[in-house]
């Protein structure tokens, strides 16, 4: 049989002190009391995640659940002034809505026209070109036969090469066709950048004419522009532009000479090149051999000071030193078009 304890005793008050630890609701326990008898110090455990999956309402939907449902719908004036306020800002949104409507509507005819305006300019212009161009033409025609009457013989012979060779004349012949296309231009996933190394540089068009000239072409045209001694291939972004015109891919570069010019052109350093290129980055690469083609007349010559360059294998010729394959190899080291 126990004996009941006194009510100072340690067991009573055990209790109490586990009461009071369970209502902190954060006690952990109590440490071992120091030599010195001062009380030891109690540790809290956090509790906070458990609370949060315990009770993931916040307390404040919880009461406005409770207080509609103690209170029940709102009636009366209550009820009256939410109606109101509803159907007022309703109202006002109908109305910013129909304003910004009627206002579209009333720019769109504005615009419209300055659409419209715009396009009857362009085309205006354009068929004022085209006639002015007609005028021209026939103009020069009118000049060539003046030309031709008054001359006669030898010296319009004489005229014509030079013209042929100067691209002031239109010139048929045999001759190669170089074409060269862009290759794959994949997108990285992570940055978004257009990898453009495989399309097409200014550069590989300078390299295939320039090898073209030294090979013994007497006419060179790119996409149909002809090329003369003033002429300029330029890269404007990814657009390449003969004498600031625009040429897109494929690139075909005509040139009228030697019967073997395609062969020769394979044979070259160029050719050796862009091999390369097509191995390298998927590029395409074709020679082939061209017959009975026409190259029309350059569109523009401004000419301040000319002198002709002697003939092929003349003492004085470029090409009398070394051989044609040596000429067409640019000087420096070889490098991939700028890759």
């Amino acid at each position: 049989m126990s004996s009941p304890t006194a009510p100072g005793s340690p067991e009573r008050r055990r209790p109490e002190n586990a009461v009071a630890a369970q209502a902190s609701g954060g006690l952990a326990g109590s440490g071992p009391p120091n030599p010195d008898g001062e009380p030891a110090k109690r540790t809290f455990a956090p509790d906070f995640l458990t609370e949060l999956f315990r009770n993931p309402l916040d307390p404040g939907y919880a009461d406005a659940a409770a207080r509609k449902a103690r209170e029940g719908e709102p009636a009366g004036v209550r009820k009256w002034a939410n109606g109101s306020v509803a159907a007022l800002t309703l109202v006002a949104l109908g109305f910013l809505l129909v304003v910004a409507y009627q206002r579209t509507i009333a720019d769109e005819p504005a615009t419209t026209k300055a659409r419209a305006a715009l396009v009857e300019q362009v085309q205006q212009r354009r068929a004022d070109t085209e006639t002015l161009q007609s005028r021209a033409d026939q103009l020069g025609a009118d000049v060539s036969a003046l030309r031709e009457k008054e001359l006669g013989g030898a010296a319009v012979a004489q005229l014509r090469d030079l013209e042929s060779a100067t691209g002031l004349s239109a010139v048929r012949g045999n001759g190669a066709k170089i074409t060269l296309g862009d290759g794959p231009t994949p997108v990285n996933p992570l940055t978004g950048v257009r990898n453009t190394v495989g399309q097409v540089k200014d550069t590989d068009l300078q390299l295939a004419t320039n090898a073209l000239w030294s090979l013994g072409a007497e006419a060179i045209a790119i996409n149909g522009q002809r090329l003369t001694a003033t002429s300029t291939i330029r890269q404007a972004g990814e657009a390449i532009l003969v004498d600031f015109r625009p040429v897109s891919t494929p690139y075909q570069v005509v040139a009228i000479g030697p019967d073997a010019l395609a062969k020769a052109f394979r044979d070259s350093y160029a050719g050796g090149f862009f091999d390369e290129l097509v191995s390298k980055y998927g590029m395409s690469f074709a020679a082939s051999d061209v017959r009975g083609v026409t190259l029309d007349a350059a569109n523009e010559l401004k000419l301040r000071v000319a002198q002709p360059n002697p003939p092929l294998g003349s003492p004085n010729s470029p090409a009398s030193s070394g051989s044609t394959r040596n000429a067409a190899v640019p000087h420096g080291k070889a490098s991939e078009g700028g890759r």
